[in-house]
This record gives C-alpha cells, structure tokens and sequence, in this order.
C-alpha cells in the first residue's frame, strides 16, 4: 500500500512537471522625478521615504522671501492705479459737466466760444487720462497675477499620487532650477519586464495577455504585452531562475491599465494565456 502511494504521488509530480515552463521576470516601476520650476533654499520637506501621497499633497517647499517681496510690491502698484483711476474718473465727471454747461451757454449766446474750446479740451485730455491710467491698471493686475503664480511655485504638490521613493534634498540646501528633488512610484507605472527564450520568441506578438503569478501576490494578476525587445540578449544575471539555463532571451514588458500590483524588483513568473 505504500508503495502505491509514493507511485501515485510521483505520477502527480511528473504530471505536473509537463506543463510548460513560465517565462521570468520581476516587477519594475517608472518613477516620476519632482523637482521646482525655480531655483531656492529648500525650506521644508513635507514627505518622507515610503509614504503615500495623493494628487495635491504638498511635497516641499522653497524659501519665498524674494517672492513675497515682489507679490506686496506688485499689490501697492495696483493700488496706486486704482486710486488714480478713481481720481481721473472724478475729473471726468466734472469735465462732462462742466462741457454740458458751457454748450448750453454758448446754444444761448450766453458763454464765450473759447471757454467752451478750453472745457472741450478739458474733457478730451481727461478721457486720455483715464485710457492710461487704466492700461497701467492692467499692467499692474497682470504684474500682480504672475507674482502671485510665482509666489505658488514655491510650494511644490504632487501632480500625481503614490509612494515616496526618495529623497534627494534636505531643508537648508539650495535646489538648482528643474532639479528633482524627491521621487515617487504611481502605481500605473509600475510594469513587469520578463525574458522569453528564442524557442518561444515567435509565439509572442504585441498586445497578447500573460498571466503573472509570484510568492505572495493576489490571485489572477494578468497583463498585456507592451514592448518586445528587437535584439536577442544573453540571460541577465537579475534573472530569478532555477531551472531555465537558456543562452539568448528576448526582453518584454507587459502592462494593466492602473499598473500591477507588484513590488519593482520582485521576482515573478508570467505565463502566456492562449
């Protein structure tokens, strides 16, 4: 009876041993690098390594004395032309009524042609005054809009969610212009990159479904293939293999809208579904 059994027992493993081999890989993620549109001192640092971020988390922030400086500058500016304005439009009353009444006097032969030239006048060069003044008013509210856009670049948020990969500034480091300063993973960036041996090359095409499986992962992770290496490779050293000896691999990449969930570097194995 137990020699039944440990037949039984082998003829399962042999069974199990004829199904085809999976292709290796491990998982692997494309990080979005953040830096700041400006150069500054770094201020603070708002995030650490592995924590996850949401879209408009703030991330870090720069030193904004130089900005604050120009935003109020900016402010008095526009107040200044406002109040011009304001005194402009007050002549501008006056002059209109001043030019209704003496082209009353003169349709009554009441008032003298040259005092109604000189409200005439009065009242064109008060117009002009307003046209300027509100111009500058203009310019002053742009001036203002673009240090209040500079002002908000100093407070870097995320643009898109995920997990803190690194850090590459403390607070009291100066931050060159477009230079990142942390990195993080989104989840719909992460992929997985595995090996196909030359036999299998040519079963593979583009957009074809693969099954991935690994220690601890969920159940029925499937993907579709996005990048197919033109040129044969030897098999990498990365490659998590026990019983695979190939000599040549093509290199893929397969993808799920939303990303995998998998950890970049984590070996799995993928399996093509017919």
């Amino acid at each position: 009876m137990r020699k039944l059994w440990l037949l039984l027992c082998l003829l399962l493993v042999a069974c199990g041993n004829n199904g085809p081999k999976p292709w290796l890989g491990y998982g692997e993620g494309e990080d979005a690098f953040i830096g700041a549109p400006q150069p500054g001192w770094v201020s603070s640092i708002a995030v650490k390594r592995g924590d996850v971020v949401k879209k408009g988390d703030l991330l870090f922030t720069l030193d904004d004395t130089q900005q604050l400086a120009m935003r109020d500058e900016a402010k008095a500016t526009l107040a200044q032309a406002r109040a011009q304005l304001q005194q402009a439009q007050a002549a501008l009353a006056y002059a209109t009524k001043e030019l209704h009444r003496q082209s009353k006097l003169v349709a009554a032969h009441a008032g003298a042609k040259a005092t109604l030239d000189l409200a005439v006048s009065s009242y064109d060069q008060t117009e002009a005054q307003i046209r300027q003044i509100t111009a500058q008013e203009q310019l002053a509210q742009a001036t203002l809009d673009n240090a209040e856009y500079q002002l908000s670049q100093r407070k870097i948020v995320a643009q898109v969610g995920g997990r803190i990969e690194d850090i590459y500034f403390r607070q009291g480091e100066y931050v060159p212009a477009s230079t990142p300063v942390i990195s993080l993973l989104p989840p719909q960036n992460v992929y997985v990159r595995f090996f196909v041996p030359e036999k299998d090359f040519a079963k593979v095409k583009m957009g074809d479904r693969v099954r991935i499986s690994c220690d601890g992962c969920a159940p029925n992770i499937t993907a579709s293939v996005t990048f197919i290496a033109q040129q044969e490779e030897f098999t990498p050293p990365v490659i998590f293999s026990i019983s695979n000896r190939d000599k040549l691999v093509f290199k893929l990449e397969a993808r799920a809208p939303g990303g995998l969930a998998i950890h970049p570097g984590q070996p799995v194995d993928v399996t093509p579904i017919r």
